[in-house]
């Protein structure tokens, strides 16, 4: 576990000197890692068997794509105007400055494979991002489907290239299900989110104020596609030959604070 921690602080460190820019930073905050995703990207890479350099060179890229399509999606959540416009062109300017970043990794790879790849994944992810955000998709599933897509067509695309279908399960459902965690604090929180009012659309579509019940409807329909990836993760995480430790600890916490988050919404309620 060591190992795998140092090369994790290694890898973030690495990531984080990429996107520091000065003057941006001036006035928006700095990206935020996600190190559930980078310690996934590290465990699958581990297991590829890549030469140190090329592994490193795909988790930095891996996760400046995740850093540009994060950013962008800042900014479709951020619906201010006036004196905050400026932030809001900067945002948009970081995301391109992002992308720049892991075109430029990219092209130095030379591994069109790889490339095509994270193409196909970029590409999944903004067209399920659309649906998402115009609260389009026709059927729950099809809504859940778009919000674990937007969360992991990256790590899907890339474990289909090196046909690794246990791993391209634990990582999108994994994903999936810290997504969902995070909807369901938020709604608990704010009393909305991007994925419950796509979900009361679909659910109520004609109620402008939820009760509580169907407040606590739609929380359980959540639960329910969390409990049920949270399976998977399960079923297929015993298939793979090694997961280093703090990958398993780091999942177990996921699971636990699922049903820490629905535990506190039954108190309160």
């Amino acid at each position: 576990m060591h190992d795998v921690k140092i090369k994790l602080a290694d890898i973030k460190e690495q990531i984080e000197k990429k996107v520091h820019h000065p003057y941006l930073l001036r006035y928006i905050d700095s990206p935020v890692i996600d190190e559930d995703k980078l310690l996934l990207l590290i465990s699958i890479l581990d297991e590829l068997k890549l030469s140190e350099t090329k592994a490193e060179q795909y988790a930095i890229t891996a996760m400046l794509i995740q850093i540009a399509l994060d950013t962008h999606e800042l900014v479709m959540n951020d619906e201010s105007e006036g004196e905050d416009l400026k932030h809001r062109q900067l945002t948009v300017l970081a995301g391109v400055y992002y992308s720049g970043l892991y075109y430029k990794i990219l092209a130095a790879l030379d591994d069109i494979n790889m490339i095509r790849a994270l193409a196909d994944g970029i590409k999944d992810v903004n067209e399920h991002k659309i649906s998402l955000y115009q609260k389009a998709p026709e059927a729950v599933d099809h809504l859940m489907n778009s919000v674990k897509k937007i969360e992991a067509a990256l790590f899907e695309k890339l474990t289909d290239a090196y046909s690794k279908t246990d791993w391209k399960e634990v990582a999108s459902n994994l994903l999936f299900i810290k997504r969902l965690i995070a909807e369901k604090e938020q709604f608990i929180k704010n009393g909305t989110s991007i994925v419950f009012e796509a979900l009361k659309k679909l659910t109520f579509p004609k109620v402008k104020e939820m009760s509580a019940e169907q407040q606590n409807y739609l929380l359980l329909i959540c639960d329910r596609y969390i409990d049920f990836s949270r399976n998977l993760v399960d079923q297929y995480l015993m298939k793979i030959p090694f997961v280093n430790e703090l990958l398993e600890q780091r999942i177990h916490f996921i699971f636990n604070h699922s049903q820490s988050v629905a535990k506190t919404f039954v108190e309160e309620g």
